[in-house]
């Protein structure tokens, strides 16, 4: 697993490319897991659950980027804890106060965001390390990545399980609800066939690159 712990020679887009997609938190490291099934009985959720951790990961990459030479490393851990704890209790709060349906739908999984590995494995991995700017990419790339993950089965859930899609009939009134969909079972079954489709993606990138690879070789040959 590539964690890009050191970022000296790594532009910001691979930064965020390896965040977004090749290191991603769901597809990659199978982490946050817990949000990811117990959420996503809808895309609304799914995305909400996502911003909600999109913005605690950028808050806590971006201070302990910044405060970083200033935690003791036998205590960092407990540290970005507390950092971490923090930014949550205030996104909680503000859920609360301005969108407090919402709020009540994720109820507990926004707590436990404290506890989401995603969100400390970066900061011990990647901000700990490297500069405030990079790190917020850092930030970006894996929320993003993480809030991709809950809206895209989220979305799955919801179309097949109610024929909707953010609450819109996609597939008309007659839909048969396929409740299994809905319920956890069906998370685990449809994020099974979408971790398939994005291995097969992620199989033909490869084969794409080595052949260019390859190509790029045999031009210089013959040059």
């Amino acid at each position: 697993m590539n964690t890009m712990s050191s970022s000296t020679d790594v532009s910001k887009q691979e930064i965020f490319n390896d965040g977004f997609w090749y290191n991603n938190a769901i597809f990659a490291q199978l982490l946050g897991m817990c949000p990811l099934l117990g959420v996503t009985t809808s895309a609304e959720n799914g995305f909400w659950m996502g911003l909600a951790t999109l913005l605690v990961l950028i808050g806590s990459n971006l201070i302990v980027s910044l405060v970083r030479d200033f935690i003791p490393r036998e205590v960092r851990i407990p540290a970005y804890i507390v950092i971490i704890a923090s930014l949550v209790t205030v996104v909680e709060l503000a859920m609360n106060a301005w969108m407090h349906e919402m709020y009540l739908i994720l109820g507990l999984f926004i707590p436990l965001i404290v506890v989401n590995c995603a969100i400390l494995g970066r900061a011990e991995a990647f901000a700990s390390k490297n500069s405030v700017s990079d790190s917020f990419v850092d930030a970006v790339g894996m929320g993003l990545g993480f809030t991709f993950a809950l809206l895209l089965l989220g979305s799955v859930r919801e179309l097949l399980g109610q024929g909707q899609l953010f609450g819109f009939d996609i597939f008309g009134a007659d839909y048969p609800d396929v409740l299994v969909f809905i319920l956890p079972p069906g998370a685990f079954i449809a994020l099974g066939f979408i971790l398939a489709g994005v291995n097969l993606v992620n199989i033909r990138m490869k084969k794409k690159k080595e052949n260019l690879a390859a190509q790029q070789v045999a031009k210089e040959a013959t040059s």
